[in-house]
Protein backbone atom coordinates (compact mmCIF):
# COMPACT_ATOMS: atom_id res chain seq x y z
CA UNK A 1 0.00 0.00 0.00
CA UNK A 2 1.31 3.47 -0.83
CA UNK A 3 2.46 5.83 1.90
CA UNK A 4 -0.26 8.29 0.93
CA UNK A 5 -3.07 6.00 2.09
CA UNK A 6 -4.09 5.40 5.64
CA UNK A 7 -3.74 1.85 6.86
CA UNK A 8 -5.92 0.58 9.67
CA UNK A 9 -2.90 0.31 11.96
CA UNK A 10 -1.90 3.95 11.39
CA UNK A 11 -5.47 5.14 11.93
CA UNK A 12 -5.72 3.13 15.15
CA UNK A 13 -2.38 4.45 16.38
CA UNK A 14 -3.43 8.01 15.59
CA UNK A 15 -6.50 7.55 17.74
CA UNK A 16 -4.37 6.23 20.58
CA UNK A 17 -2.04 9.22 20.33
CA UNK A 18 -5.00 11.62 20.43
CA UNK A 19 -6.43 9.94 23.53
CA UNK A 20 -3.05 9.85 25.25
CA UNK A 21 -2.45 13.58 24.77
CA UNK A 22 -6.01 14.52 25.65
CA UNK A 23 -5.50 12.65 28.93
CA UNK A 24 -2.14 14.30 29.67
CA UNK A 25 -2.94 17.87 28.58
CA UNK A 26 -3.43 19.25 32.08
CA UNK A 27 -0.04 18.04 33.30
CA UNK A 28 1.95 18.26 30.06
CA UNK A 29 3.57 21.66 30.68
CA UNK A 30 4.76 20.61 34.12
CA UNK A 31 6.30 17.35 32.93
CA UNK A 32 7.92 19.05 29.92
CA UNK A 33 9.39 21.78 32.14
CA UNK A 34 11.04 19.10 34.26
CA UNK A 35 12.36 17.26 31.20
CA UNK A 36 13.79 20.48 29.75
CA UNK A 37 15.35 21.50 33.04
CA UNK A 38 17.06 18.20 33.78
CA UNK A 39 17.58 16.44 30.44
CA UNK A 40 16.68 18.29 27.24
CA UNK A 41 17.81 21.83 27.94
CA UNK A 42 16.47 25.00 26.30
CA UNK A 43 16.15 24.23 22.60
CA UNK A 44 12.91 25.94 21.59
CA UNK A 45 14.47 29.34 20.95
CA UNK A 46 16.86 27.71 18.47
CA UNK A 47 13.90 26.28 16.53
CA UNK A 48 11.84 29.46 16.54
CA UNK A 49 14.84 31.60 15.54
CA UNK A 50 15.07 29.61 12.28
CA UNK A 51 11.41 30.23 11.35
CA UNK A 52 10.52 32.72 8.62
CA UNK A 53 7.39 33.94 6.84
CA UNK A 54 4.24 31.86 7.17
CA UNK A 55 4.98 29.10 9.68
CA UNK A 56 3.27 25.77 10.20
CA UNK A 57 3.97 24.15 13.55
CA UNK A 58 2.96 20.49 13.52
CA UNK A 59 1.85 18.92 16.80
CA UNK A 60 1.86 22.37 18.38
CA UNK A 61 0.49 20.84 21.60
CA UNK A 62 0.02 23.29 24.46
CA UNK A 63 1.78 26.02 22.49
CA UNK A 64 5.03 26.21 24.42
CA UNK A 65 6.76 27.67 21.36
CA UNK A 66 4.08 30.24 20.54
CA UNK A 67 5.24 33.11 22.80
CA UNK A 68 8.73 32.87 21.25
CA UNK A 69 7.76 33.71 17.66
CA UNK A 70 8.59 37.25 16.70
CA UNK A 71 10.64 39.10 14.10
CA UNK A 72 10.65 37.56 10.65
CA UNK A 73 7.49 35.49 11.21
CA UNK A 74 4.32 36.74 9.53
CA UNK A 75 1.83 34.13 10.76
CA UNK A 76 1.78 30.84 12.64
CA UNK A 77 -0.62 27.97 11.95
CA UNK A 78 -0.52 25.40 14.74
CA UNK A 79 -1.95 21.93 14.14
CA UNK A 80 -2.50 19.25 16.76
CA UNK A 81 -4.49 16.04 17.10
CA UNK A 82 -5.57 16.78 20.64
CA UNK A 83 -8.38 19.28 21.32
CA UNK A 84 -7.43 19.29 25.01
CA UNK A 85 -3.85 20.29 24.24
CA UNK A 86 -5.09 23.07 21.96
CA UNK A 87 -7.34 24.38 24.74
CA UNK A 88 -4.20 24.94 26.82
CA UNK A 89 -2.48 26.58 23.83
CA UNK A 90 -5.39 29.00 23.41
CA UNK A 91 -5.15 30.00 27.07
CA UNK A 92 -1.42 30.57 26.59
CA UNK A 93 -2.13 32.86 23.65
CA UNK A 94 -4.65 34.88 25.68
CA UNK A 95 -2.03 35.30 28.40
CA UNK A 96 0.60 36.36 25.86
CA UNK A 97 -1.06 39.70 25.39
CA UNK A 98 -0.40 42.03 22.44
CA UNK A 99 2.54 41.58 20.14
CA UNK A 100 3.84 38.67 18.19
CA UNK A 101 2.53 37.32 14.89
CA UNK A 102 -1.09 36.20 14.46
CA UNK A 103 -1.68 32.56 15.36
CA UNK A 104 -4.32 30.17 14.09
CA UNK A 105 -4.80 26.89 15.97
CA UNK A 106 -6.46 23.91 14.30
CA UNK A 107 -7.30 20.34 15.22
CA UNK A 108 -5.56 18.27 12.58
CA UNK A 109 -3.25 15.39 11.73
CA UNK A 110 0.37 15.98 10.70
CA UNK A 111 0.06 12.88 8.51
CA UNK A 112 -2.79 14.43 6.48
CA UNK A 113 -2.52 18.21 6.60
CA UNK A 114 -5.48 20.33 5.61
CA UNK A 115 -3.33 22.97 3.91
CA UNK A 116 -2.72 23.70 0.24
CA UNK A 117 0.44 22.58 -1.49
CA UNK A 118 3.33 25.09 -1.35
CA UNK A 119 1.50 27.36 1.08
CA UNK A 120 3.98 27.85 3.95
CA UNK A 121 7.57 29.06 4.27
CA UNK A 122 8.64 27.11 7.36
CA UNK A 123 7.53 23.92 9.08
CA UNK A 124 8.53 23.58 12.74
CA UNK A 125 8.36 20.48 14.90
CA UNK A 126 9.55 20.38 18.50
CA UNK A 127 9.41 17.03 20.30
CA UNK A 128 6.57 15.73 18.15
CA UNK A 129 7.86 13.21 15.60
CA UNK A 130 8.49 10.76 18.44
CA UNK A 131 4.71 10.31 18.81
CA UNK A 132 3.58 10.47 15.17
CA UNK A 133 2.54 6.96 14.07
CA UNK A 134 4.04 7.41 10.58
CA UNK A 135 6.76 10.08 10.72
CA UNK A 136 7.75 9.47 7.10
CA UNK A 137 4.25 10.35 6.01
CA UNK A 138 4.23 13.46 8.22
CA UNK A 139 7.48 14.64 6.65
CA UNK A 140 6.10 13.95 3.18
CA UNK A 141 3.19 16.21 4.09
CA UNK A 142 5.58 18.84 5.45
CA UNK A 143 7.45 18.81 2.13
CA UNK A 144 4.18 19.08 0.22
CA UNK A 145 2.95 22.19 2.03
CA UNK A 146 6.33 23.93 1.98
CA UNK A 147 7.16 26.29 -0.83
CA UNK A 148 10.23 25.23 -2.88
CA UNK A 149 13.29 25.98 -0.78
CA UNK A 150 11.16 26.37 2.36
CA UNK A 151 12.61 25.46 5.74
CA UNK A 152 12.05 22.39 7.88
CA UNK A 153 13.11 22.95 11.50
CA UNK A 154 13.20 19.97 13.85
CA UNK A 155 14.03 19.74 17.53
CA UNK A 156 13.49 16.14 18.59
CA UNK A 157 14.86 13.73 21.13
CA UNK A 158 16.52 10.72 19.56
CA UNK A 159 19.40 8.28 19.93
CA UNK A 160 21.92 9.59 22.46
CA UNK A 161 25.59 10.12 21.71
CA UNK A 162 26.57 8.13 24.79
CA UNK A 163 26.58 4.36 24.27
CA UNK A 164 25.22 3.39 27.68
CA UNK A 165 22.38 5.91 27.35
CA UNK A 166 21.48 4.46 23.92
CA UNK A 167 21.42 1.01 25.50
CA UNK A 168 18.97 2.29 28.10
CA UNK A 169 16.85 3.83 25.35
CA UNK A 170 16.67 0.48 23.55
CA UNK A 171 15.44 -1.15 26.75
CA UNK A 172 12.89 1.57 27.49
CA UNK A 173 11.59 2.11 23.97
CA UNK A 174 9.03 -0.75 23.94
CA UNK A 175 7.70 0.45 27.29
CA UNK A 176 7.35 4.12 26.33
CA UNK A 177 5.72 3.18 23.03
CA UNK A 178 3.20 0.95 24.78
CA UNK A 179 2.42 3.37 27.62
CA UNK A 180 2.77 6.78 25.96
CA UNK A 181 3.00 6.21 22.16
CA UNK A 182 6.50 7.71 22.42
CA UNK A 183 9.44 6.39 20.37
CA UNK A 184 12.89 7.07 21.80
CA UNK A 185 15.15 6.00 18.93
CA UNK A 186 13.95 7.85 15.85
CA UNK A 187 16.65 9.83 14.06
CA UNK A 188 15.10 13.06 12.71
CA UNK A 189 17.96 13.94 10.34
CA UNK A 190 17.78 10.52 8.73
CA UNK A 191 14.00 10.82 8.48
CA UNK A 192 14.28 14.26 6.84
CA UNK A 193 16.75 12.95 4.26
CA UNK A 194 14.48 9.99 3.60
CA UNK A 195 11.62 12.39 2.86
CA UNK A 196 13.70 14.20 0.24
CA UNK A 197 14.80 17.25 2.23
CA UNK A 198 18.23 18.80 1.80
CA UNK A 199 19.68 18.72 5.32
CA UNK A 200 21.83 21.80 5.92
CA UNK A 201 22.50 21.65 9.66
CA UNK A 202 22.52 18.91 12.29
CA UNK A 203 23.45 19.65 15.87
CA UNK A 204 23.07 17.93 19.20
CA UNK A 205 22.10 19.22 22.63
CA UNK A 206 20.79 18.15 26.00
CA UNK A 207 22.35 15.57 28.28
CA UNK A 208 24.25 12.86 26.42
CA UNK A 209 23.33 14.52 23.13
CA UNK A 210 19.73 13.33 23.37
CA UNK A 211 18.35 16.32 21.49
CA UNK A 212 18.71 16.43 17.70
CA UNK A 213 18.47 19.88 16.05
CA UNK A 214 17.92 19.75 12.30
CA UNK A 215 17.61 22.52 9.73
CA UNK A 216 16.66 21.36 6.23
CA UNK A 217 15.20 22.73 3.01
CA UNK A 218 12.48 21.50 0.69
CA UNK A 219 13.68 20.75 -2.85
CA UNK A 220 13.45 23.65 -5.30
Amino acid sequence: MSRGRRTGSVTDATGRVRRAFDASAARYDRSMAQAERWVLGEQRRWAVSRARGRVLEIAVGTGLDLPLYGEGVDEVVGVDLSPAMLDVARRRLRDRGPGGPPVELRVGDAQALDLPTASVDTVVSTYSLCAVPDPARALDEARRVLRPGGRLVLVEHGPALTRWVRAGQRLLDPVTVRLHEEHLLRDPAEAARGAGFDVAEVDRGGRAGLVHRVLAAAPR
